[in-house]
Protein backbone atom coordinates (compact mmCIF):
# COMPACT_ATOMS: atom_id res chain seq x y z
CA UNK A 1 0.00 0.00 0.00
CA UNK A 2 1.35 3.44 -0.92
CA UNK A 3 2.30 5.73 1.94
CA UNK A 4 -0.18 8.34 0.74
CA UNK A 5 -3.00 5.80 0.89
CA UNK A 6 -2.00 4.84 4.43
CA UNK A 7 -2.01 8.49 5.50
CA UNK A 8 -5.34 9.18 3.81
CA UNK A 9 -6.94 6.18 5.51
CA UNK A 10 -5.54 7.40 8.83
CA UNK A 11 -7.04 10.82 8.28
CA UNK A 12 -10.41 9.34 7.33
CA UNK A 13 -10.38 7.34 10.57
CA UNK A 14 -9.91 10.58 12.54
CA UNK A 15 -13.05 12.25 11.16
CA UNK A 16 -14.76 14.38 13.82
CA UNK A 17 -18.31 15.56 13.10
CA UNK A 18 -18.39 17.97 16.04
CA UNK A 19 -15.26 19.70 14.77
CA UNK A 20 -16.68 19.83 11.24
CA UNK A 21 -19.73 21.71 12.56
CA UNK A 22 -17.47 24.04 14.53
CA UNK A 23 -15.34 24.78 11.48
CA UNK A 24 -18.43 25.65 9.46
CA UNK A 25 -19.34 28.28 12.04
CA UNK A 26 -15.98 29.92 11.33
CA UNK A 27 -16.51 29.79 7.58
CA UNK A 28 -14.17 26.85 7.00
CA UNK A 29 -15.88 24.64 4.45
CA UNK A 30 -14.53 22.42 1.70
CA UNK A 31 -15.80 19.68 -0.58
CA UNK A 32 -14.15 17.06 1.65
CA UNK A 33 -13.46 18.05 5.24
CA UNK A 34 -12.75 15.78 8.20
CA UNK A 35 -12.62 18.05 11.24
CA UNK A 36 -9.10 17.08 12.31
CA UNK A 37 -7.39 19.58 14.59
CA UNK A 38 -4.12 21.33 13.75
CA UNK A 39 -2.58 19.74 16.84
CA UNK A 40 -3.37 16.29 15.47
CA UNK A 41 -2.00 17.20 12.04
CA UNK A 42 1.19 18.55 13.62
CA UNK A 43 1.64 15.22 15.40
CA UNK A 44 1.35 13.32 12.11
CA UNK A 45 3.75 15.77 10.45
CA UNK A 46 6.42 15.06 13.06
CA UNK A 47 6.25 11.36 12.25
CA UNK A 48 6.56 11.96 8.50
CA UNK A 49 9.13 14.75 8.24
CA UNK A 50 9.71 16.39 4.86
CA UNK A 51 8.40 14.34 1.93
CA UNK A 52 7.62 16.32 -1.20
CA UNK A 53 6.30 13.42 -3.26
CA UNK A 54 3.90 12.49 -0.48
CA UNK A 55 2.85 16.13 -0.16
CA UNK A 56 1.88 16.27 -3.83
CA UNK A 57 -0.16 13.08 -3.52
CA UNK A 58 -1.93 14.33 -0.40
CA UNK A 59 -2.75 17.62 -2.08
CA UNK A 60 -4.20 15.80 -5.09
CA UNK A 61 -6.68 14.02 -2.80
CA UNK A 62 -8.69 17.23 -2.42
CA UNK A 63 -9.22 16.55 1.29
CA UNK A 64 -8.93 19.74 3.37
CA UNK A 65 -6.82 18.21 6.14
CA UNK A 66 -4.65 16.26 3.70
CA UNK A 67 -3.85 19.56 2.02
CA UNK A 68 -3.08 21.16 5.37
CA UNK A 69 -0.67 18.30 6.06
CA UNK A 70 0.81 18.58 2.57
CA UNK A 71 1.84 22.17 3.27
CA UNK A 72 3.63 21.02 6.41
CA UNK A 73 5.72 18.30 4.76
CA UNK A 74 6.39 19.79 1.30
CA UNK A 75 9.92 20.95 0.48
CA UNK A 76 10.16 24.76 0.26
CA UNK A 77 12.88 24.62 -2.40
CA UNK A 78 10.47 22.64 -4.59
CA UNK A 79 7.82 25.35 -4.39
CA UNK A 80 7.97 26.59 -7.98
CA UNK A 81 5.72 29.33 -9.33
CA UNK A 82 3.76 26.66 -11.20
CA UNK A 83 3.18 24.61 -8.04
CA UNK A 84 2.24 27.63 -5.96
CA UNK A 85 -0.14 28.92 -8.62
CA UNK A 86 -1.79 25.51 -8.89
CA UNK A 87 -2.22 25.20 -5.13
CA UNK A 88 -3.44 28.79 -4.75
CA UNK A 89 -6.08 28.20 -7.40
CA UNK A 90 -7.27 25.17 -5.40
CA UNK A 91 -7.88 27.22 -2.24
CA UNK A 92 -11.55 27.08 -1.26
CA UNK A 93 -11.60 28.70 2.17
CA UNK A 94 -9.60 31.23 4.16
CA UNK A 95 -8.07 28.66 6.51
CA UNK A 96 -6.33 26.58 3.84
CA UNK A 97 -5.17 29.79 2.16
CA UNK A 98 -3.63 31.27 5.29
CA UNK A 99 -2.17 28.00 6.53
CA UNK A 100 -0.43 27.16 3.25
CA UNK A 101 0.94 30.70 2.94
CA UNK A 102 2.27 30.53 6.50
CA UNK A 103 3.48 26.94 6.64
CA UNK A 104 4.85 26.61 3.12
CA UNK A 105 4.68 29.42 0.58
CA UNK A 106 6.55 31.98 2.69
CA UNK A 107 9.56 29.65 2.75
CA UNK A 108 9.74 29.43 -1.04
CA UNK A 109 12.49 31.38 -2.86
CA UNK A 110 9.72 32.39 -5.29
CA UNK A 111 7.31 33.92 -2.77
CA UNK A 112 7.95 37.56 -3.77
CA UNK A 113 7.34 36.73 -7.43
CA UNK A 114 4.19 34.82 -6.50
CA UNK A 115 2.75 37.74 -4.53
CA UNK A 116 3.12 39.99 -7.57
CA UNK A 117 1.16 37.47 -9.65
CA UNK A 118 -1.61 36.72 -7.15
CA UNK A 119 -2.43 40.34 -6.35
CA UNK A 120 -3.59 40.78 -9.96
CA UNK A 121 -6.07 37.90 -9.71
CA UNK A 122 -9.81 38.39 -9.27
CA UNK A 123 -10.19 34.97 -7.64
CA UNK A 124 -11.07 35.40 -3.98
CA UNK A 125 -8.52 33.14 -2.33
CA UNK A 126 -5.76 33.72 -4.88
CA UNK A 127 -5.87 37.44 -4.17
CA UNK A 128 -6.14 36.73 -0.45
CA UNK A 129 -3.00 34.60 -0.76
CA UNK A 130 -1.09 37.67 -1.93
CA UNK A 131 -1.96 39.67 1.16
CA UNK A 132 -1.73 36.73 3.56
CA UNK A 133 1.78 36.11 2.23
CA UNK A 134 2.73 39.76 2.72
CA UNK A 135 1.50 39.51 6.31
CA UNK A 136 3.45 36.35 7.13
CA UNK A 137 6.71 37.44 5.50
CA UNK A 138 6.47 40.66 7.50
CA UNK A 139 6.50 38.49 10.62
CA UNK A 140 9.07 35.90 9.61
CA UNK A 141 11.46 37.36 7.01
CA UNK A 142 13.59 39.52 9.28
CA UNK A 143 16.28 40.11 6.65
CA UNK A 144 14.00 42.00 4.27
CA UNK A 145 14.66 45.74 4.12
CA UNK A 146 12.15 48.51 4.66
CA UNK A 147 12.19 49.14 0.92
CA UNK A 148 11.15 45.52 0.33
CA UNK A 149 7.97 46.18 2.30
CA UNK A 150 7.29 49.70 1.03
CA UNK A 151 6.49 48.35 -2.42
CA UNK A 152 3.42 46.67 -0.94
CA UNK A 153 1.85 49.95 0.15
CA UNK A 154 0.47 50.62 -3.32
CA UNK A 155 -1.02 47.11 -3.48
CA UNK A 156 -2.78 47.82 -0.19
CA UNK A 157 -4.09 51.19 -1.37
CA UNK A 158 -5.23 49.74 -4.70
CA UNK A 159 -7.22 46.94 -3.02
CA UNK A 160 -8.60 48.69 0.05
CA UNK A 161 -12.05 49.12 -1.50
CA UNK A 162 -12.54 45.44 -2.34
CA UNK A 163 -15.67 44.70 -0.34
CA UNK A 164 -15.16 40.95 -0.18
CA UNK A 165 -14.72 40.16 3.51
CA UNK A 166 -11.80 37.78 3.06
CA UNK A 167 -9.93 40.30 0.91
CA UNK A 168 -10.59 43.26 3.18
CA UNK A 169 -9.41 41.35 6.24
CA UNK A 170 -6.26 40.19 4.45
CA UNK A 171 -5.44 43.71 3.21
CA UNK A 172 -5.86 44.97 6.77
CA UNK A 173 -3.73 42.10 8.08
CA UNK A 174 -0.93 42.87 5.63
CA UNK A 175 -0.90 46.57 6.54
CA UNK A 176 -0.85 45.83 10.27
CA UNK A 177 1.96 43.28 10.01
CA UNK A 178 4.13 45.56 7.88
CA UNK A 179 3.61 48.22 10.52
CA UNK A 180 4.66 45.86 13.28
CA UNK A 181 7.95 45.01 11.54
CA UNK A 182 9.78 48.04 12.96
CA UNK A 183 9.19 51.59 14.17
CA UNK A 184 9.85 53.22 10.79
CA UNK A 185 7.41 50.97 8.97
CA UNK A 186 4.90 51.45 11.77
CA UNK A 187 4.88 55.21 11.24
CA UNK A 188 4.66 54.76 7.47
CA UNK A 189 1.85 52.22 7.73
CA UNK A 190 -0.16 54.65 9.84
CA UNK A 191 0.44 57.28 7.15
CA UNK A 192 -0.81 54.85 4.50
CA UNK A 193 -3.91 54.17 6.60
CA UNK A 194 -4.52 57.92 6.91
CA UNK A 195 -4.14 58.23 3.13
CA UNK A 196 -6.72 55.47 2.64
CA UNK A 197 -9.15 57.36 4.88
CA UNK A 198 -8.57 60.59 2.99
CA UNK A 199 -9.01 59.02 -0.43
CA UNK A 200 -12.07 56.94 0.49
CA UNK A 201 -14.16 58.97 2.96
CA UNK A 202 -17.42 57.24 1.99
CA UNK A 203 -16.18 53.68 1.55
CA UNK A 204 -16.99 51.54 4.58
CA UNK A 205 -14.49 48.81 3.70
CA UNK A 206 -11.58 51.18 3.21
CA UNK A 207 -12.43 53.10 6.36
CA UNK A 208 -12.57 49.90 8.41
CA UNK A 209 -9.21 48.72 7.04
CA UNK A 210 -7.60 52.07 7.82
CA UNK A 211 -9.15 52.74 11.23
CA UNK A 212 -8.51 49.23 12.52
CA UNK A 213 -4.87 49.39 11.42
CA UNK A 214 -4.37 52.81 13.00
CA UNK A 215 -5.98 51.70 16.25
CA UNK A 216 -3.63 48.71 16.53
CA UNK A 217 -0.43 50.34 15.28
CA UNK A 218 -0.75 53.42 17.48
CA UNK A 219 -0.51 51.09 20.50
CA UNK A 220 2.56 49.27 19.16
CA UNK A 221 5.85 49.85 20.97
CA UNK A 222 9.34 48.84 19.90
CA UNK A 223 12.51 48.11 21.83
CA UNK A 224 15.38 50.49 21.14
Amino acid sequence: MKESQIILELLQSMRNEINIDGMKRFGIESEIILGISMKELESIKKQIGKNHTLALELWASGIHEARMLAAMIAEPKMATIELMNNWANDFDNWAICDSVCNKYFRRSPKIIEAINIWVESDKLYVKRAAFASIAVIAVHMKKLSNDDFKKYYQMIVDNCTDERKHIAKAVNWALRQIGKHNATLCDESIEIAELIKKQNPQNRTALWIAKDAIRELEKKTFKN
